[in-house]
């Protein structure tokens, strides 16, 4: 593929875009939306960055996102209307879906429904939940399939717009992030630390009469 060398993280990416392409960009994200623990929404980003820089088509890559993405999520429903919670018990602890958190995510789906299915993407670990939670919780297929395509259509489109953007002009933003990156690891060491302070004096005043 043509185009010019990319920097830092992203030129680590290369082996992978450049070997395998749309292929890597549809198996990755597919395989993510029904619980397998893959960087699917870091490969989209990299294939909209790519496809800025004129290594990929953006159109290629947002179709082939969006139908993979419907597909995995269509799988994950699957999985969850005829496997239900015996198969989550059994298998879930694999993919992050403990009984506890499995139980919390229903309550949620049954209080809000459609609107979960199409914010889930945007929502890590619930993004590789959603359709698995939406199939036990019972949700017409049809109606699941709706908000589902819908979400999907934002997510890929959010992704593969920034990252297109940040491609075609990776020479500008790549630098700009080098320069204060310092300051930003700065900024969010000091914000977890005070977190952790707050934590700790609370836990150290204890309960209140």
């Amino acid at each position: 593929m043509s185009g010019p060398p990319l920097p830092g993280v992203l030129g680590d990416l290369a082996p992978i875009l450049d070997h395998w392409g749309y292929l890597a960009v549809g198996f990755l994200l597919f395989v993510e939306d029904f619980g397998v623990p893959v960087p699917g929404e870091t490969v989209l980003i990299a294939a909209a960055v790519y496809a800025g820089t004129g290594r990929l088509d953006i159109v290629a890559v947002v179709v082939i996102a969006f139908v993979a993405a419907v597909a995995g999520d269509n799988v994950g429903y699957a999985i969850g209307r005829f496997g239900g919670h015996r198969l989550v018990d059994r298998y879930g602890r694999y993919v992050l879906l403990t009984p506890e958190r499995v139980g919390k995510a229903e309550a949620f789906f049954t209080r809000h429904g459609g609107k979960v299915v199409t914010v889930a993407r945007f929502i890590e670990g619930l993004r590789q939940a959603n359709g698995i939670i939406a199939g036990m919780s019972m949700m017409s297929w049809s109606r699941f399939l709706a908000f589902n395509a819908l979400g999907a259509a934002l997510w890929v489109g959010v992704w593969s717009a920034l990252g297109y953007y940040a491609g075609q002009n990776v020479d500008t933003i790549y630098p700009a992030i080098q320069r204060y990156e310092l300051y930003f690891l700065a900024l969010l060491v000091a914000v977890v630390g005070f977190f952790i302070v707050r934590h700790l004096r609370r836990r150290h005043r204890g309960p209140r009469d």
